[in-house]
């Protein structure tokens, strides 16, 4: 099982408690495929909803591909991402009642498919993200008097 990143959210951490994580296929188009072997594709400001009991991925930036002609894709098109039913149920009932939001973690290539990564999350409060940022540092400060050791 081979696993190839093409990108990450990495400000997702940072901005939310990231409670669960699950694991959906993409309905893509031939070319957004071929962009994404390219490593063309951004998942800032990206997110997901839930309507009509299918999961949708918004925001989410896929380049045109490069070889591309007149056929090829809107970039910032809505995508349909593909779960199991009572995957869908679960994460719609957390949604609507304890004010969660789903955010795309990673988007990557498994067995020659692509999948991406979405994660429950909770939003942080401004001095929850502090405390998060001068942990990081302190931990990284010991990281470095240790190894001077």
């Amino acid at each position: 099982m081979e696993e190839k990143v093409v990108a990450t959210n990495r400000k997702a951490y940072h901005d939310y408690h990231i409670q669960e994580t699950y694991e959906a296929g993409i309905s893509l188009l031939g070319t957004e495929v071929k962009s994404l072997r390219e490593g063309k594709a951004n998942l800032r400001d990206s997110y997901a909803i839930v309507k009509n009991n299918e999961v949708f991925l918004l925001n989410c930036h896929i380049s045109p591909y490069s070889h591309g002609n007149i056929l090829n894709h809107d970039p910032l098109r809505t995508r349909k991402l593909l779960l199991h039913r009572k995957e869908i149920e679960k994460l719609l009932g957390q949604i609507t009642q304890k004010g969660f939001t789903l955010i795309p973690l990673k988007i990557y290539f498994k067995d020659g498919r692509v999948k991406a990564e979405i994660g429950l999350a909770k939003g942080k409060r401004q001095y929850e993200k502090r405390e998060a940022i001068k942990e990081k540092e302190s931990r990284r400060e010991i990281e470095r008097h240790l190894r001077g050791k």
